[in-house]
């Protein structure tokens, strides 16, 4: 193999690295389809999981878990030991005491 053709190989191999990772990330980062519904259509007292609530607001995680340790976000509901979630009709209230006049 020649120097030439290593270093095309090589290229090669760090393209294929690359496009891989960022399938990864795209995968991860996937938000869940239970927000494909209309606002509308969910129920008041429908629990969304921690992760649909952020994707509902259009917030990132930290921000979310920056929100709700403040005390000042919305009421939360404790799933499981580890898991919160926060049903949408606590978010809506919690949106309508966040509006300006």
């Amino acid at each position: 193999m020649t120097l030439r053709e290593s270093e095309l190989a090589r290229s090669h191999h760090a393209r294929r690295a690359h496009a891989k990772k960022q399938k990864r990330k795209q995968r991860k980062n996937k938000h869940p389809s239970t927000l494909d519904a209309p606002l509308s259509i969910l129920n008041d007292v429908q629990v969304l999981t921690f992760l649909e609530w952020c994707a509902l607001n259009r917030i990132s995680a930290r921000t979310g878990r920056r929100i709700l340790n403040s005390g000042r976000g919305p009421t939360v509901v404790q799933l499981s030991t580890k898991r919160i979630g926060v049903t949408v009709g606590a978010n809506r209230h919690w949106q309508q005491s966040r509006e300006r006049a």
